[in-house]
C-alpha cells in the first residue's frame, strides 16, 4: 500500500488553493453536529478539502430508510453508529485526521467541549431537532464561532451563514417562546424565503411537521456539501465575499434557478410575517381536512 502523504493526497486542490492555504486548512478544526443527510457528506467533502481536525457528533445508527441520501448508509452499515462508520470513512481518506467523536450527540453537558478550539461549526442536525439546533447556534454566537447551515430542500440547497458580530440565528428566525410547529415553520421559511423547492413537490401530504416527516433527495444533500464547503473555504481563508444572515442563497437544480435572499429583521420583516400567516393558514386547512377524513373513516367503520 502506498504510504500516505498529506500534500500528495490533496495536491489536486492546488491551483484553486495556494500551498500555504492548504496548510492553513490542515490546521483548522471543524465541528459537525449530526451525520445524517448532510452531516456525513460535509465530513467527507471537508476531509477531501484537506481540513485536518474535526469534532463530530451523532447518537443514531444507520437504517434502511437512510439509503436514499446518507453518506455511509449501505447494507453492511445497518445498525452501526453513524459516528463510527463516518469516522472510519474519513480516516480512510486522511489517516492523519485529528478526529474527536461525540457518540451521545450534542447535549447541555458536552456542548462546551464540542465547541472547544473549534474554528467553524457546520450544521448537520436533523431538520426537526429545533431545541438542539438553537442551543448550538446560541453557543456559537456567544463564543464567536462562525456557523454555516445548508438545508437540502427538494433538489436544491438553501444556505445561511451566521458570522461573529452579525445577525444571530435567534435574531433571524425568532423562535423564542414559539410552539414547536411554529418554530419548524419559521425555520423552513427563514431558510428559503423564496420557496423555490415547492415547484418540484408533487405530493404535499408527504410533509407533516407535527409527525416530523418529510421527503428528501440525495441531490439536495450533495449540493449542500459542495455549497457549504465553499463557504468554509472562504471563511477560513478570508477569500471572496461571504454572505451573512439576513442574506442567503437558494439554488434549486430542478428549476435551474439561483436566488440571493435578503430578509432584513428576519421573521420580523413584513414580507416574512405575511408568508408565515399564509403558511399557517395552509397548514390549518390541511390539518382540518385530515381530521375530517379521519372522523369520516371512523363513522364508516362504526356503521360497518
Amino acid at each position: 500500500m502506498e504510504k500516505f502523504d498529506y500534500h500528495s493526497a490533496f495536491s489536486r486542490n492546488i491551483g484553486w488553493l495556494k500551498i500555504d492555504e492548504q496548510d492553513t486548512l490542515r490546521s483548522k478544526r471543524i465541528a459537525i453536529a449530526g451525520l445524517g443527510g448532510v452531516g456525513g457528506s460535509h465530513l467527507l467533502t471537508l476531509t477531501r478539502l484537506g481540513i485536518g481536525k474535526f469534532h463530530i457528533a451523532d447518537l443514531d445508527q444507520f437504517e434502511l430508510a437512510n439509503f436514499n441520501r446518507q453518506a455511509g448508509a449501505n447494507r453492511s452499515s445497518i445498525g452501526q453508529d453513524k459516528v463510527d462508520v463516518l469516522s472510519e470513512m474519513a480516516l480512510n481518506i486522511n489517516p492523519e485526521l485529528d478526529l474527536c467523536k461525540f457518540t451521545s450527540g450534542v447535549t447541555e453537558t458536552n456542548i462546551d467541549e464540542f465547541l472547544d478550539g473549534v474554528d467553524l461549526y457546520m450544521d448537520g442536525l436533523d431538520f426537526f431537532a429545533v431545541s438542539h439546533r438553537r442551543a448550538v447556534f446560541a453557543a456559537c454566537a456567544e463564543k464567536g464561532i462562525p456557523a454555516v447551515t445548508a438545508a437540502p430542500l427538494g433538489m436544491g440547497v438553501a444556505l445561511l451563514n451566521f458570522l461573529p458580530g452579525k445577525m444571530t440565528f435567534e435574531e433571524y428566525f425568532r423562535l423564542e417562546g414559539q410552539p414547536e410547529n411554529e418554530q419548524l415553520l419559521r425555520f423552513l421559511l427563514g431558510l428559503a424565503p423564496r420557496m423555490l423547492h415547492s415547484a418540484a413537490l408533487i405530493d404535499p401530504n408527504s410533509i407533516d411537521l407535527a409527525a416530523h416527516r418529510g421527503p428528501s433527495t440525495s441531490m439536495g444533500c450533495e449540493l449542500c456539501a459542495g455549497v457549504a464547503a465553499t463557504q468554509v473555504l472562504k471563511i477560513l481563508l478570508g477569500r471572496g465575499k461571504v454572505l451573512a444572515a439576513p442574506r442567503g442563497l437558494h439554488f434549486d437544480a430542478y428549476q435551474n434557478k439561483l436566488v440571493h435572499t435578503w430578509r432584513p429583521g428576519g421573521h420580523n420583516n413584513p414580507i416574512q410575517r405575511l408568508m408565515l400567516a399564509l403558511a399557517r393558514h395552509s397548514l390549518n386547512k390541511k390539518q382540518a381536512a385530515m381530521t375530517q377524513g379521519a372522523q369520516s373513516g371512523e363513522k364508516l367503520n362504526s356503521h360497518g
